[in-house]
């Protein structure tokens, strides 16, 4: 069932619902094999995507072009595109052979190669003693991994898949952001992704992309995306992050007046407003030495490899950082004062947009 992953390529594309404009100027290249994430919040645009790409519905404007053909208005069984929704989309009266066979009778072909083609897409799922199975006598794991082998049974070159992990608890989610990976790699297939969930993001992509109101704020690297965010939305947005703002120091260098450092030797863009620290690249050290910012510990999290600690400032300003639970570590209290250290090099300047 080895495929060729497809090309994708948006080019301008509108979308309108009435008044309301979902996709605006949309343009986007996707390699051939490529796993490419659209990340965004409720509202963002992510599924129309999706929906313009999938001919479910259609751009208002604007090209959509598969291996450089355009599809913009073709309809949906022409494009040979398979989809995974987050509800599933089961046939509750069939079992999870005809399930999965479906898309081929639909494309008539006759039973034996239905059936061939039928069970080696659940055999690459994992599911091939489920057969005979009705769909309300499997999990939700289950069931999902039936809907992605009805997906990809009729060899797709291009696999959509809108949330498909949403509606499972958290161990499943990561399990099976495991085997969709596996599936892409042995299907050799261009994968479309759609979630809100920036973990899943960050851990099953090749690029993110990120939208927000119909326009993508930045495409990038996983480590691109969560390391150098292009400005304060999406430092914000990807993980967890202290944004604070910055001033210019009358010797050059800057201030951060919440964390009441000063860094002579700073230099900025233009258009910088803030810096976006991570947790994680605060150190704690047991003297104020170099860069460093007295704390008070307010709250502590325990997530059994890491601790994450929110703390106060001289200024009052609540900042986090967290920690690995070294053996041999000083034991932290609520009201204890801290110094954390910062490395001038973590420092992430960005634009306010």
């Amino acid at each position: 069932m080895m495929t060729k992953g497809a090309r994708v390529r948006f080019q301008s594309v509108c979308k309108n619902y009435g008044d309301v404009q979902a996709l605006r100027d949309f343009s986007l290249d996707i390699g051939a094999g490529e796993f490419l994430t659209i990340l965004g919040s409720s509202g963002s645009g992510k599924s129309t995507v999706l929906n313009a790409l999938a001919g479910f519905s259609p751009a208002s404007s604007g090209e959509i072009y598969v291996n450089d053909q355009p599809i913009t208005y073709a309809p949906p069984e022409k494009r040979n595109i398979g989809m995974v929704f987050q509800n599933y989309s089961l046939f509750p009266h069939m079992n999870v052979l005809e399930n999965v066979s479906f898309p081929l009778t639909m494309r008539k072909m006759d039973k034996l190669q239905r059936e061939k083609l039928a069970r080696k897409a659940l055999d690459i799922v994992r599911l091939g003693d489920f057969a005979a199975r009705k769909p309300k006598e499997l999990s939700g794991g289950q069931q999902q991994r039936v809907a992605i082998a009805r997906a990809i049974v009729f060899s797709p070159s291009l696999l959509l898949m809108d949330e498909p992990l949403g509606a499972l608890d958290l161990k499943l989610r990561e399990a099976l952001q495991f085997e969709i990976k596996e599936i892409q790699h042995e299907l050799n297939c261009t994968v479309i992704y759609v979630t809100h969930d920036q973990r899943e993001a960050l851990a099953m992509s090749n690029r993110i992309a990120v939208l927000r109101a119909g326009q993508i704020e930045q495409v990038g690297t996983p480590a691109d995306i969560y390391d150098k965010p292009c400005n304060r939305f999406v430092a914000d947005f990807i993980g967890n992050t202290n944004l604070l703002a910055i001033e210019p120091t009358v010797g050059g260098g800057i201030r951060i007046p919440e964390l009441g450092v000063e860094l002579p030797g700073a230099t900025t863009t233009p258009a910088a407003s803030f810096v976006s620290i991570r947790p994680e690249r605060f150190s704690r050290v047991p003297q104020p030495t170099g860069v460093a910012v007295q704390v008070v510990l307010q709250e502590m999290i325990f997530l059994g490899d890491v601790v994450e600690c929110s703390a106060a400032t001289v200024s009052g300003r609540i900042i986090h950082f967290k920690e690995s639970r070294l053996a041999g570590a000083d034991r932290l209290e609520r009201g204890q004062t801290l110094y954390l250290s910062i490395n001038p090099d973590d420092l992430v300047f960005v634009k306010d947009a």
